[in-house]
């Protein structure tokens, strides 16, 4: 799965070796996160873009490819949820501290890749504000690429192509 952004460019590989080649974020692999796009393959994409763009503005760059690979490290099936009534216990509200949390116990993370995996889910989750750059954007990117999953898997399921 890696084997694009490898060729692509090595520094970004380099950023994420240790994490990308753990067998719990390989496990993001088993869950379904946007359409039929899996949470593993979603972060990647989130990671790489992330990285680029903070090259281009010269940002912490190693910071946002690490946290942003593992902003979504909620290990679980989130569609198999119990519904909850309360909005607050929903996945889009308490998945970011999920990641966190998983994190924490498997990797050592700088205080701004915390704070990049925590708010990523901003402004959905008000009260959590981005604290840095790196932090606002790997939100935006991950709005990008999470509807452009979501999009394109609408549009194939209309067109009856899955």
């Amino acid at each position: 799965m890696l084997e694009k952004y490898e060729n692509i460019d090595k520094e970004y590989y380099n950023c994420i070796k240790d994490l990308v080649n753990s067998a719990l974020v390989l496990k993001m692999n088993e869950f379904i996160q946007h359409g039929n796009t899996t949470c593993l393959k979603h972060s990647i994409e989130v990671s790489y873009k992330s990285y680029k763009f903070a090259r281009i503005l010269n940002l912490d760059y190693k910071a946002v490819a690490r946290a942003a690979l593992l902003h979504d490290f909620f290990l679980y099936d989130w569609h198999l949820r119990p519904k909850s009534k309360n909005i607050l216990q929903k996945h889009g509200f308490t998945h970011p501290r999920t990641a966190l949390t998983n994190a924490l116990m498997y990797f050592n993370l700088s205080v701004k890749e915390q704070d990049i995996i925590l708010k990523h889910m901003w402004p959905l989750t008000l009260r959590n504000f981005p604290r840095y750059k790196e932090s606002m954007l790997v939100c935006f990117v991950d709005k990008y690429v999470s509807s452009k999953e979501t999009i394109i898997y609408r549009l194939q399921k209309v067109s009856g192509r899955i």
